[in-house]
C-alpha cells in the first residue's frame, strides 16, 4: 500500500500543472482509483486514494467528507474524517455487476468547499442498454424521412463579412426544415479557393445559443456548416438567447414526450437530414464526402445522423446524450436530459413517454450504424453518465475507435479533439 501511495503521488503532482490550465482552483482535490486504468472486475474492491493540495502543494488537516456508490443514484456510504498525513485511502466497496462506482470528495479550507471525485468502471465493455428498440422504428424513421424530403429547401443565405477571412467565406444560412415554414439555421464556411471540398457537419451541444461558425476545418480544406436546432437564427445578441433559454425553451427536451410524432426531437433529427440535403446543394461541395460530428446532445446528433444518412461517411461523438435514457427505470444512471431521474420521474413516468423516448434513443440508432465512427469520454462525467455511453457504443457492430480520457468530466482535452479531426480527415479522404 505504501508503494501505491507513492506512485499515487507522484502522478497527481505530474499533471497538476495541465488540470490547472482546466479548472483554475486554488485548492484542489485529487482523487483517483487505485489500478491505472480505472477498471475492475464485477466483485473486486476498489480504493479511493486522495490528496488535497495548494500551490501544488499537499495539505495536511485537511477536513473531507465524502460518498460513494453507483454513478448518479443515491450514495450507499457517506463519512466525514480529517485529512491528517496528507493523503488519505477511502474504501470504495464493488460492485456485483458491470457498470461505474463513483467517489465524490469535498473538502473544507478557509471557510470555502472544495470537489473532486473518481469513477472505477467495473467491465464496461460487458453493459448492455435497458432500452428496447420498437418494432416499426426504421418504418418511422424511414416515413418521416421520406415526408421531410418533399419539403423545398428553400436556401437563403446571408454573407457575413465581419467573420470571412482571407482563406473563408462565412454565410449565416437557413433552409426549410420538416414542413411548410419550419426553418433551420447554421453557420456555414466555404473555402474561398476554386475546387470542389468535402464537408463537415457540426452538431450542437444543449442549450439556446449563437454559434460562430468552424472557420479553422474550412481553412484547412473543408466546408464546414455548423447547425442550430431550434429554428431561428444563430447570429442574435446573447440576451436574446438568455430571454429564450430561461423562458419559451426552458426544459424542452421535455416538449410533447408524449407524442412520438409530436415530440421536440424529431425537428431536430429531420433538421440535420435537412443539413445533409444543404451540403449536397452547394455549388462547391465534391458530391460524395461528408462528416458529422459534435459533443453532448451534438455527439448524439452525429450518430443519429449517421444512422439515418446513408450519405454520411464518418463520424465523431463526444459523450453522446440522449443514450439509454431509461436506465433510472432499471436503478442504474440514464443519460441525459435525465428524463426519468428522481427528479423527473413523478410526470416522466408514463407508458407513453417511456415509450416515445425509445425512438429517439440514441442506442436504437447505433444500433444501425454502418460507418467508421471515433468516440471519445471521461468517466467523471455526470452530464452524460459513462454508463448510458457504453449502453450505445458496446451495440455498435460498424468500425468504431474509443479514445478514453477516464479523469475527464463533461468536457474534453485538445487532444481528444486533435484525435477526432485527424480521423474524420482520414474518412474524407478514403
Amino acid at each position: 500500500m505504501k508503494t501505491h501511495s507513492i506512485l499515487f503521488k507522484s502522478l497527481v503532482l505530474c499533471f497538476l500543472f495541465s488540470f490547472s490550465l482546466l479548472q483554475a482552483q486554488l485548492i484542489r482535490v485529487n482523487v483517483a482509483p487505485d489500478h491505472a486504468d480505472w477498471v475492475y472486475k464485477p466483485g473486486e474492491k476498489v480504493k479511493f486514494n486522495v490528496i488535497v493540495t495548494k500551490n501544488n502543494i499537499i495539505l495536511n488537516d485537511v477536513s473531507l467528507r465524502y460518498e460513494t456508490g453507483p454513478e448518479m443514484l443515491t450514495p450507499v456510504k457517506k463519512e466525514s474524517l480529517t485529512l491528517k498525513t496528507g493523503s488519505v485511502t477511502i474504501d470504495g466497496g464493488t460492485m456485483k455487476e458491470a457498470g461505474f462506482l463513483r467517489c465524490k470528495v469535498v473538502a473544507l479550507y478557509d471557510g470555502k468547499e472544495y470537489t473532486g471525485l473518481a469513477t472505477a468502471a467495473f467491465s464496461p465493455e460487458t453493459i448492455k442498454p435497458t432500452t428496447t428498440e420498437p418494432e416499426d422504428f426504421v418504418e418511422f424513421w424511414e416515413k418521416a424521412k421520406a415526408e421531410a424530403a418533399k419539403i423545398p429547401l428553400d436556401t437563403r443565405m446571408r454573407l457575413l463579412p465581419e467573420r470571412c477571412t482571407e482563406k473563408t467565406t462565412v454565410y449565416e444560412i437557413n433552409v426549410q426544415n420538416f414542413k411548410l415554414g419550419t426553418r433551420l439555421y447554421g453557420i456555414l464556411c466555404v473555402p474561398k479557393a476554386d475546387g470542389k471540398y468535402p464537408a463537415i457537419l457540426k452538431g450542437p451541444g444543449a442549450g439556446v445559443n449563437a454559434y460562430k461558425g468552424d472557420i479553422y476545418n474550412a481553412e484547412k480544406g473543408a466546408i464546414t456548416l455548423e447547425i442550430g436546432i431550434h429554428g431561428f437564427p444563430v447570429t442574435m445578441d446573447a440576451s436574446v438567447y438568455e430571454n429564450i433559454r430561461n423562458g419559451a425553451l426552458n426544459g424542452y427536451p421535455n416538449y410533447n414526450l408524449d407524442d412520438k410524432d409530436r415530440y421536440y426531437y424529431k425537428r431536430v433529427y429531420l433538421g440535420c437530414v435537412r443539413a445533409v440535403d444543404l451540403i449536397y446543394s452547394l455549388p462547391k461541395f465534391d458530391g460524395k464526402n461528408v462528416v458529422v460530428a459534435g459533443g453532448s446532445q451534438g455527439g448524439a446528433l452525429s450518430i443519429v445522423t449517421a444512422a439515418l444518412d446513408s450519405r454520411i461517411k464518418g463520424l465523431a461523438a463526444f459523450y453522446p446524450a440522449l443514450s439509454d435514457m431509461t436506465g433510472y427505470l432499471y436503478n442504474r444512471a440514464g443519460g441525459w436530459p435525465h428524463l426519468f431521474s428522481a427528479s423527473n420521474l413523478a410526470y416522466n413516468n408514463t407508458p407513453q413517454k417511456i415509450e416515445t423516448s425509445k425512438y429517439y434513443d440514441v442506442v436504437n440508432f447505433a444500433r444501425h450504424l454502418k460507418v467508421p465512427g471515433f468516440y471519445s469520454w471521461g468517466y467523471n462525467d455526470v452530464t452524460c453518465p459513462p454508463t448510458s455511453l457504453y449502453s450505445a457504443y458496446n451495440v455498435i457492430t460498424a468500425p468504431k475507435t474509443l479514445y478514453l480520457a477516464e479523469e475527464t468530466g463533461h468536457w474534453t482535452h485538445p487532444e481528444q479533439w486533435e484525435k477526432a479531426w485527424n480521423f474524420l480527415f482520414e474518412q474524407l479522404k478514403n
